[in-house]
Formats: C-alpha cells, structure tokens, sequence
C-alpha cells in the first residue's frame, strides 16, 4: 500500500529523535483473509520493501501455508513501519579498532504511538475481517498492555474494539468498529525457543479454524 504523502510527512515529524531507519509500507490486498500486525521491519525488509522478509517471513509464510493460504491472499504490516536501531560501540578484530554498529531492536512505545498513524489508515482502509497480532508489541498495540503473548497465544479475542489514536493524538482511545483479533507468537520466537514450534503449528491451526466460521 502506498502511503499519502501528508500520512508520511505526519509520521515523520512525528518520529523526530528517534532512531528509526526508513519506512516500509505494509503490502496485500483489500478485505484479506486477514491482516497480519508485527512489531517492525528489520534490516531486510528497509533494504527490499517487503514486510516479513528474510527468516522470520519464511517462518511466517510456512505458517499461511499450513492453513491454506498465500502472502498475495493477506494483508501484512506492523506496529512500527521503520526500522528501529541502536547504536553500539564494539572492537572489531578485523579492522583492530573500535567501531559502531547499528542492531534492530524492539521499537519503543513512543515510537508505536508515533507510528499509529499508519496502522489506523491500514485499517481504515484495508478493513480485514480477522487481524492476527503476531508478537506482543503487536498485541499491546491493538488490544493494551493487559494482554501477553503467552497468556493469550492461538486465541481469537471476538468482537473487541482495537486501540487507535484519539483526537489529539497523543494516546489511544477505543474504535467504535469491533474486530476479532488474534494473538500470535512472532515467527521469530522459534530461533530462541524450538519447543514453540509445535505450538505456534497448532496456534496457526486455530487461525484456520475461525476464519471458516461465518460471522
């Protein structure tokens, strides 16, 4: 999806003093099968305008595949559509001298209300039917800090208000649009923790379940 300039001009000033690389706009289609929220972009996806490239969006396309779907079939964006980086100091070997790297990192929540803007028009204008949140900055950004990943993993939470930027945007306050939501562990998480991975297969198997339910 193609950003309007005043959306990016917006998040951009928005953003100011943050460390965050780029944009990488969410992709899919229209009233998907559903819409899929993450946390950030990491370096990859800056570098090739894709949303879940690399690793984790193998993973991720595993996982739709699994149920029967295809990336061309749901709508992908996430939380934070810049990349958040830090800024280290380490000695290198190689060169024998100290140099600064620049890691992804988890986005803060300054940076998730800064970035609100665009997942309210995705939404807007994309209008899914089911959003997975996969991760918890995804989950917290859509439903509050009261709901964890591993408390609610492989749940549809059906018929609940999502959080989006209130009039003076400066917090969140509740849609007056209802929508199911479903929490996910982030693809990711089986890098750190190859026990998920059975979990996050049955969780997905949940995900197919409710979306061949009617509304």
């Amino acid at each position: 999806m193609k950003y309007p300039k005043i959306l990016i001009d917006k998040v951009n000033q928005r953003s100011k003093g943050f460390n965050l690389e780029g944009i990488n706009e969410g992709a899919g289609p229209n009233e998907p099968a559903l819409m899929i929220v993450g946390e950030a972009p990491g370096r990859e996806e800056i570098e090739s305008h894709i949303p879940f490239h690399g690793a984790s969006g193998k993973e991720l396309m595993k996982s739709l595949a699994s149920i029967g779907l295809k990336r061309e079939e749901v709508y992908i964006t996430s939380a934070v559509r810049s990349r958040p980086f830090g800024v280290k100091k380490v000695f290198s070997k190689r060169e024998n001298k100290e140099v600064t790297k620049y890691p992804n990192r988890k986005p803060t929540q300054k940076e998730v209300l800064a970035h609100a803007p665009f997942l309210d028009y995705e939404i807007k204008n994309v209008k899914p039917k089911v959003i997975v949140a996969v991760g918890t900055t995804a989950l917290r950004r859509l439903l509050g800090k009261d709901y964890s990943i591993s408390e609610y993993h492989g749940k549809a939470i059906k018929n609940t208000p999502i959080l989006q930027l209130n009039e003076k945007e400066n917090g969140f306050v509740w849609s007056k649009q209802k929508y199911t939501v479903i929490a996910m562990y982030h693809p990711a998480a089986v890098f750190y923790n190859r026990k998920l991975s059975k979990i996050i297969e049955n969780d997905w198997l949940n995900v197919k379940a409710y979306i061949k339910k009617p509304k």
